[in-house]
């Protein structure tokens, strides 16, 4: 999408918003590619990939008339497809496997001078608790690099790619969500 012609998707947008079936057709077009790229990296499989992208668009017509800047289409639709891929992780997630993930998140950003690892189950329930919370704070970026990273496991060079930034902005986010983790977890 880098080399999108914003004014021309905006102006798509504006009429997509005034029940221009035509436009919204054009814009599923020209985004296609990229959603169903993004939704197979993040889903790791080809029919939820299709499922996701389905729910992604039903969303983003359903939504597009509170869109109040059709210049930000691009980011709008990416941010629909993150919580759509999300969402789908979440429900097919046995808790078990979420909690082992969330140890490992927990594990990176405690403070190893603190005596803040939980030792009884409910209060292990309350750092996860909390982590979710913090993961819910972070700047987009970063909340979806870590969510990429270690609930869906993938490589850095698989989210570069699902994100269409390059391996060093990866890395970036990760320091800093991480970064960010260790803040919001040391209150």
């Amino acid at each position: 999408m880098k080399d999108m012609n914003i004014p021309y998707i905006a102006g798509l947008v504006i009429r997509a918003q005034h029940s221009d079936s035509d436009a919204f057709a054009e814009l599923y077009a020209l985004t296609y590619n990229k959603v169903y790229n993004y939704t197979r990296h993040y889903l790791r499989d080809d029919f939820l990939a299709q499922d996701a992208m389905q729910e992604v668009y039903i969303l983003a017509l359903k939504n597009i008339g509170k869109l109040n800047d059709p210049t930000v289409f691009i980011a709008w639709l990416n941010r629909i497809c993150f919580h759509v891929c999300y969402d789908m992780t979440q429900k097919n997630r046995p808790q078990n496997d979420c909690q082992v993930l969330s140890q490992e998140i927990l594990d990176i950003v405690q403070d190893p001078h603190l005596d803040t690892n939980p030792e009884l189950h409910y209060q292990q329930k309350d750092e996860y608790s909390r982590l979710a919370e913090a993961l819910e704070q972070l700047p987009f970026n970063e909340k979806q690099v870590l969510i990429m990273r270690y609930y869906n496991d993938m490589k850095l060079e698989e989210i570069a790619a699902a994100m269409e930034i390059s391996r060093s902005s990866v890395k970036r986010y990760i320091a800093s969500g991480q970064e960010h983790l260790k803040e919001s977890m040391k209150g």
